[in-house]
């Protein structure tokens, strides 16, 4: 197999590191394209307006990996690697470790996740995969499931190009209860903008979002109530599997415009 792996946190990261080294000691051709620096909460923003530059690392994987540090984000690592550094195209494309979770909500600012859509897009099953912990570096139980994950979806082939975003509870491999399959929750953010003063005196703002533990999780207009969403299992110790999907049109709202004949 010939996987294509990239990131958010920058090609320095443990996480990514530890991904791809253990996915080549399983046999796996592995290509790595990240960003050069950290890219987090990046979306998938693309660079359009200044060169993106990309550089062979060596001496940070494992001799059997071919990594290349890229400057632009996340998604055009993706982009660039299946378009420009790689001859053929890869059978996986995965995103990860990254260090913090990405769940409910938090994928829409993830450039975890934007990273493997690329490949959805592109027609290649990916993955995302996150350790939902700002603090632990323990990623050998993600990568020991990436690996996992991998073999089954290889004997196993989903009908078409999938993105499935993983987070993996931030606890020994022993003490993981198990997998489930979730539907994206919510995440809320009590957002905090630190207003500070520059050496020149102007003034600038500083982000600083806390994050709400207790939120109620939403229903599903479609799937049924007893299915968990990632927010919910992950905070039992499972590791969530959410099936995600780039085309955001809202079916419901289509099939009520198009019976309110007011508005036309």
């Amino acid at each position: 197999m010939h996987i294509l792996i990239s990131n958010d946190d920058g090609i320095f990261a443990l996480g990514i590191r530890t991904l791809a080294n253990t996915i080549a000691s399983h046999g796996h051709k592995v290509t790595v394209v990240a960003p050069d620096r950290e890219r987090s909460a990046t979306g998938h923003g693309l660079t359009l307006h200044h060169p993106i530059r990309a550089d062979i690392i060596e001496g940070i994987f494992s001799p059997k990996v071919t990594a290349w540090s890229c400057s632009g984000t996340p998604s055009d690592c993706v982009k660039l690697g299946l378009s420009a550094i790689l001859q053929e195209k890869p059978d996986f494309v995965l995103a990860g470790i990254n260090q913090g979770s990405n769940l409910g909500t938090d994928i829409l600012y993830s450039g975890t996740v934007s990273a493997a859509m690329e490949g959805t897009i592109d027609g290649i099953t990916s993955i995302a995969l996150s350790l939902a912990s700002f603090t632990k570096k323990e990623f050998q139980p993600s990568a020991n499931y990436a690996v996992k994950l991998i073999q089954q979806l290889t004997k196993n082939p989903l009908p078409e190009a999938t993105l499935l975003n993983v987070n993996i509870p931030p606890v020994p491999e022993s003490d993981i209860i198990g997998v489930k399959i979730t539907r994206q929750g919510i995440r809320r953010y009590i957002e905090n903008f630190q207003e500070r003063l520059d050496p020149r005196g102007r003034s600038y703002y500083w982000l600083a979002g806390e994050l709400v533990e207790e939120v109620e999780q939403p229903e599903h207009i479609y799937l049924p109530p007893d299915l968990p969403t990632d927010v919910q299992a992950n905070q039992e110790n499972y590791i969530t599997i959410t099936p995600l999907q780039y085309n955001l049109t809202d079916v419901v709202t289509i099939q009520r415009l198009q019976k309110n004949t007011l508005l036309f």
